[in-house]
Formats: C-alpha cells, structure tokens, sequence
C-alpha cells in the first residue's frame, strides 16, 4: 500500500508542481466515498439484520446513532494512515487526526451509554432504580477525558501530567462543578434509599411541585402537575428539603377519605319509641336497634321511672352507627384499612362527625367519585334521624326571619 501510494505521489508530481495538494485531496475524497459506502450500504444492511433480531437491546444501541459516529472512524484513520506521504504537515495531519479521533469516539462511547439508558428505562427495575443520573456522569467524565487529550495533543504534554495539574485546581473545579457533585451524591442517596421513582406522585409545595414524577436526570427531576405543567426540582433538593411522596398509598392499595359533617347541636335528642320503630326498619341498622332494645329492657338499671335515670340511644350515636354500617357494606371501600366514624370536639358550627376511611381504588377521578356518592347519601339522609347540618345563616335566611318576625309592622 505504501509503494502504490509513493508511487502515485510521484505520478502526480510530474504532470502538476501541486502533487501535495492534489495528493491530499485525492485521499479525502476517497475517505468520503468510504465514509458514505459505509453510510449507504454497509449500515443499511446492518440495519435491516438488526430490525430482525429478537434482541431489542441492539435496536435501541442502532437508535442511539453508535454505528453512524463510529463509521466516522474510518475515513479519519485514512488520512491519518497517510501522514508520511506529507513530510511537512506531519505535525498537522498527527494532531489534527488525533482530535477528530477523541471526538468521534468519546461521541461514539456517550451514544452508546445513551442507548443503554434508553433500553434500561424500559425495564421494569427502572422504575425504582433509574439509570439516568449515573449515565450522565459517565458521559461527563468521557468528555472530560477526550478534552484532556485533545489538549495534551495541542501543548505536547503527557495527559498524567495533565491530570496531575488539574489536582492543583480542586478547589476551583469544586466550585465549577458544584451542583453535579451534589446531584450525584444525591442521586446515590435517593437510589439507596428508595426515596423517589418515575411516577411516583410527590408534592413539594415550595416549588409549586404536585404531580407524578416523569423523568430523573442527574441535575433535575421533572413533575408534571396536575394541571399538566411542569416542574422541574433540582435533584439535590430532595436530600436537602422536605417533599411528601404518596407512593406509600399506591402500594397499600386504598387512598384515605377523611371529611366531616358538622351536626346542628339543637337537633341531638334522645330516641323515642316511635323513632326506634322507624330505624328498626333500616336493614342497615335492624340488628343493632333490636339487640340494643333487649339489652336496654333487661338491664336491671333501667326499671326507674324517671327518664333521665334510664338508658336510652341517641339519635346521633345511632346516626352514627348508621354510618358505619354504611361505609363497610360499601363495595368500594377497602375493608382491611382503617374505618371508622368518630366525634370531634363541639366548635361553634356544631358538632363535627368525622368519617375516616380508604377508598380500594386509588385513581383521583374513581377517589373522588366515590367520596362524593357516600357524602351525598350521608347528607340526604341525616333528615331520617331527626338532625340536621349546621348551615351559617345565608342572606335568604335572614330574610326570611324578618318576614316572619311577629314583631313585623
């Protein structure tokens, strides 16, 4: 190959005084023509036999662009397998030769990392342990690395030499680097702890962040709220600042309903026998009025004649015990979690009846549909027990009461 090249540079120095030039641009066409022979042919037929392997880790590498960057390789070695035929530019050609090399691999390395990520992230691991941070670490420190050569070639220093100087720039490559050196450690603390997946919904009011997670990168986490904007955290906030993340409910499989009715004071009564007949009738209640009138009527207690001395239900507690029933017989509320209907403390709008259970379908349309037909047939029915909600006085109310004020002249 040499004798036929040293022989051709002789052939053209004799029809033109410009045989270098010439030479030169002869072999960078002929590494272009290997360059698109690659591009055209060859890749196209590695293509085709790579769509139809079973493997779809190859595909995902394909997609990545490693054999487009790597078939830059050849031509650049073309010219740089020729550097004696230029005994002047030997230099040039050797340095020049060398970048494009540095570029094109550590380009080649990151899109290979790329598509190693890419195939990770459809696995199901990747949902609780991302990838991406430490793909993009990896990929920095290649840069770094070429970098470091394509100086060393420009000085005609040693790289360890190179190395060995940047030491002296701890401090200032600390300071450069700052905010990478902190996502990393805390992208290897979240990853440890388990603290954060994609689709994890977390809230973290301080920056307006209260969706599902969608990406994890090495410098930022991507929230897309619940009105479909975006928020993006840096990652080592996280480690730094309080987020809630309501993974914990997705994974118990019941997602909590915790509201109060307030109850107006003036209608809580004690039951009378003809209010003990009506429940009676409620299928839902019809065992514990009976089993609670027997159990009344045969206390010994209860044979005095003044009522206040006798046992007697109430029409809240039985309302109370109205609701229970309710709630467990209900199909989507998850029987093994807490349920339970409970009095808060009297405040000033009446007396708070909290109903505090889990919902078996956590989705937030499904959540909210069924918190909203139990409420809706709490409050239609609490008139059958004789209360009633506390509502504050409305305009409407207030008019009414002066129209049928007797004082009214």
């Amino acid at each position: 190959m040499e004798l036929l090249t040293e022989n051709l540079k002789k052939w053209i120095s004799e029809f033109t005084p410009f045989g270098d030039f010439v030479l030169f641009l002869l072999l960078f066409a002929l590494a272009i023509i290997v360059f698109l022979v690659l591009k055209k042919i060859i890749l196209k037929i590695a293509e085709k036999f790579i769509r139809r392997t079973k493997i779809k880790f190859d595909d995902y590498i394909l997609n990545s662009g490693v054999f487009e960057r790597a078939a830059l390789l050849i031509p650049v070695l073309i010219l740089y397998n020729a550097i004696y035929l230029f005994p002047g530019w030997e230099s040039f050609f050797k340095n020049g030769s060398g970048i494009l090399i540095a570029i094109i691999i550590s380009r080649t390395l990151a899109a290979f990392t790329t598509g190693l990520s890419n195939y990770y992230s459809t696995l199901e691991i990747a949902r609780q342990r991302p990838i991406k941070g430490y793909i993009q670490v990896l990929n920095l420190l290649i840069y770094m690395v070429a970098v470091i050569f394509i100086i060393a070639l420009l000085t005609g220093e040693s790289p360890w030499e190179l190395l060995a100087g940047l030491g002296a720039l701890t401090a200032v490559l600390l300071l450069i680097f700052r905010d990478t050196i902190l996502s990393f450690v805390a992208s290897l603390q979240i990853a440890s702890n388990d603290l954060v997946h994609v689709g994890d919904w977390i809230e973290m009011p301080k920056y307006g962040a209260d969706g599902d997670v969608i990406d994890i990168a090495l410098h930022t986490i991507k929230v897309q709220n619940w009105d479909k904007t975006i928020t993006v955290i840096p990652t080592y906030k996280l480690i730094e600042e309080s987020f809630k993340n309501w993974r914990g409910m997705t994974a118990a499989g019941g997602r909590r309903i915790k509201r109060a009715i307030h109850i107006d004071l003036n209608t809580i009564e004690f039951c009378t026998d003809e209010m003990l007949d009506r429940f009676e009738k409620i299928r839902l209640i019809a065992d514990y009025i009976q089993n609670k009138r027997t159990e009344i009527s045969n206390d010994p207690k209860n044979k005095e004649n003044e009522n206040i001395n006798k046992r007697r239900l109430t029409n809240i507690g039985t309302f109370r015990i109205y609701i229970e029933k309710y709630i467990q017989s209900h199909p989507k509320i998850h029987k093994d979690l807490t349920c339970m209907v409970r009095q808060l403390a009297p405040t000033a709008q009446g007396l708070p009846l909290e109903i505090y259970m889990f919902t078996n379908d956590t989705a937030w349309v499904n959540y909210e549909a069924i918190q909203s037909d139990i409420f809706d047939h709490i409050l239609a029915i609490i008139s059958e027990f004789g209360l009633r909600v506390y509502q504050q006085p409305a305009g409407h109310d207030m008019a009414r009461i002066q129209v049928n004020s007797p004082n009214k002249q």
